[in-house]
This record gives structure tokens, C-alpha cells and sequence, in this order.
């Protein structure tokens, strides 16, 4: 029985993983290094936004950190899952690329778009959404992925495990792979198109966490572009198939991770403790404050008269001191105090004189 030589770089391990150490053919030891780095630079990230929660003074900001973590966990898994594609494909990896791949991406544009959700609110002055509310959104959008990618798997289980003869996928399981992500595709396009509607706003402050996602977004479409055409087109005519299948992917995972901490994770963090300013947000009861009562009849209490002078000077400003929510109306003054008095009336015997007759 023949025995295959270990190559350059690799001792008595199994075959699956030559790619780890194998020096002739580096792309597996670069894509591991920098996958490596990606998670290390990954797990200091989410220890600094531990760290920075404490110090948040924005509450607007301070909901945004539940889909924050998520974010940064799912780039995580994705730095994690590269490892999946430089090992050879078998019956343990192929069930985590088909599941995993979709599920990680689909979270973490999810977290994206919800942030988008929320950022086209404050940028047009309305409330905007609570933390709950946010993480609610990011797991019904991911739901969908989810169940596309259990059904998958459960049902494709078998045909999965025997992947492993050649360590490859065949032309049914690459098409398989990229309608599997449909969805992924589906919440990208939505993104974008949110993304740009963040700019239409008079709030200026919250656009700059729009340019944000909005990078990250597009680059990340230009990577999908590339390792789809590259997988079902590019590869069959360079005549490279199916040994450049796993670099490719690797390559795509490994560039759209640090795309999400390059573009997004890393300025959001450094926004993330900035206080709240006067311009970020309406005025509160800006359509609800009474207008300025003229004062025209009754005397003056003079205990109040710098405040009402300040009123008169500041003739513009529509609001009093001390507001309430009912329309304040000038009284009609009352056109008579005085308090009728009776008139005497004369007598009926004015004039009669009474007594004896002259004789």
C-alpha cells in the first residue's frame, strides 16, 4: 500500500490539513496568518466596546451597542470559518461551510441594516429605535437565512458526506452553495439602498455613521461580485477547478472580514464615547408651546416686571417661561365695576296738604 508523502513543512498529520503547513503551497499559511489576526484583532475590539459602555453618554449610542457585539461575534465566526476552507472538505467541514457561511454573513448585514433602520430616523429628527427594538429586528432578518440553511443541510446530509472522496465540490454542490445565499444577496441590496437614504436628512452629525456602513456595504458587494463570478465562471475557464475553489472562498471571507472591522466596527468605536451635542437632535415640544400673553389691562405686579420686560424684548421667541399645553387668549375686560345703586322715587302725597279746612 502506497503512502502519500507529507510535504515540505507538515510532519505525520492527516492529509486534510496540509494546507495549514504546507510551504509549497502558501496561500493556506497566508490566509491562516491573516485570518489569525483577524480573529485576535476581533477579540481586542470587543473587550474595548466592554470597556467603553460605561462611558457612552449618548442613549441613542448606548442602544447601539447590543447589535454592536453581535456584529463583532459574527466577525469573529467569520475569521473563524476560513479555517473550514483551508482544511479539506469532508464530512465535518462541508455541514459548517453550508450552514455557517450564510448564517455569519446574514447577521452580520443584519446588524448593518438595522443600524441603517435607525440612522434614517434621527437623520429626519424622529425618536429613534430602543436597544430591544434593534436586536429584534437583527434576529427576524436572520431567521430567514436560518431555516434556508437547516433545511439544507438535513436534507443533503448524505450527499454532503460523500464530498469527501474528492475533497472538492462537485457542479450541483457549487450551485448549491451560491443559491443557498440568495437571501445574503437579497439583505445586501436592501442595505445599500438603505445606506444611501441615510443622507437624506437635515440632521448632518448622524450621516457620517451613514458613510460608514455605506463603504462597508459597497465594498463588500464588489468582494460577492468577484468570488461568485471567480467560483461558477472564472475558475472552469482558467482551467483551475476545483483546486481553486477553497482559495477563492477562503480569500473572499478573509477580505470581507476585514472590511467589516477596517470599515465599520473600528470608527463606530471611535464615535462611540462622543457626547451628545445640541444639533444632534429637535428640540423637545417644538409644536406644542404657548404663544406670549400680552398683559393689556389690571395692574402690574411689579415683583414681576424684569420677567415680563425680558417677554417684551424677546418679542420673536413664542414661548413664556413657565409654558403649559393650552392656548393662552387675551381676556375682554369687564366694562363696568361699579355696583348699581337705587333710585329714590317721589312720594305720592307730594303736594297734598292735609289738617283742617279755613273756615
Amino acid at each position: 500500500m502506497a503512502t502519500v508523502t507529507p510535504p515540505r513543512g507538515c510532519g505525520n498529520i492527516s492529509s486534510d490539513y496540509y494546507f495549514l503547513c504546507n510551504t509549497e503551497a502558501d496561500w493556506g499559511i497566508v490566509v491562516e496568518s491573516l485570518a489569525t489576526a483577524g480573529i485576535v484583532t476581533t477579540v481586542v475590539l470587543l473587550l474595548v466596546l466592554l470597556c467603553l459602555i460605561c462611558k457612552v453618554q449618548d442613549n441613542t449610542k448606548r442602544s447601539l451597542i447590543p447589535i454592536q457585539f453581535l456584529y463583532l461575534l459574527c466577525t469573529l465566526g467569520i475569521f473563524g470559518l476560513t479555517f473550514a476552507f483551508i482544511i479539506k472538505l469532508n464530512e465535518r467541514t462541508a455541514p459548517t461551510r453550508f450552514f455557517l457561511f450564510g448564517v455569519l454573513f446574514a447577521l452580520c448585514f443584519a446588524c448593518l441594516l438595522a443600524h441603517a433602520f435607525d440612522l434614517i430616523k434621527l437623520v429626519r429628527g424622529r425618536s429613534p429605535f430602543s436597544g430591544w427594538v434593534l436586536l429584534v429586528i437583527t434576529i427576524s432578518l436572520t431567521i430567514v437565512q436560518i431555516i434556508i440553511a437547516i433545511q439544507y443541510v438535513a436534507i443533503n446530509i448524505d450527499a454532503l458526506k460523500k464530498l469527501e472522496e474528492n475533497h472538492s465540490m462537485d457542479e450541483k454542490r457549487r450551485e448549491d452553495f451560491v443559491l443557498l445565499l440568495i437571501y445574503v444577496l437579497f439583505l445586501m441590496a436592501v442595505l445599500f439602498v438603505a445606506s444611501m437614504l441615510v443622507f437624506c436628512g437635515s440632521y448632518k452629525r448622524w450621516k457620517r455613521h451613514g458613510v460608514h456602513i455605506f463603504l462597508t456595504i459597497l465594498v463588500s458587494i464588489g468582494i460577492w461580485v468577484v468570488w461568485i463570478s471567480m467560483l461558477m465562471r472564472g475558475n472552469p475557464d482558467l482551467k483551475k477547478r476545483p483546486e481553486w475553489d477553497d482559495p477563492v472562498i477562503s480569500i473572499a471571507l478573509l477580505a470581507n472580514g476585514w472590511v467589516f472591522l477596517i470599515f465599520y466596527a473600528v470608527p463606530e468605536l471611535c464615535f462611540l464615547t462622543d457626547p451628545q451635542k445640541p444639533g444632534d437632535y429637535p428640540p423637545e415640544n417644538n409644536f406644542c408651546q404657548p404663544k406670549v400673553m400680552k398683559k393689556t389691562y389690571g395692574v402690574e405686579n411689579q415683583a414681576y416686571a424684569q420677567e415680563d420686560n425680558t417677554q417684551v424684548e424677546n418679542r420673536d421667541r413664542l414661548y413664556t417661561p413657565y409654558s403649559t399645553h393650552f392656548q393662552l387668549e387675551n381676556l375682554e375686560p369687564q366694562q363696568d365695576f361699579s355696583i348699581p345703586r337705587p333710585k329714590t322715587r317721589p312720594s305720592p302725597y307730594q303736594g297734598y296738604s292735609g289738617g283742617k279746612g279755613v273756615k
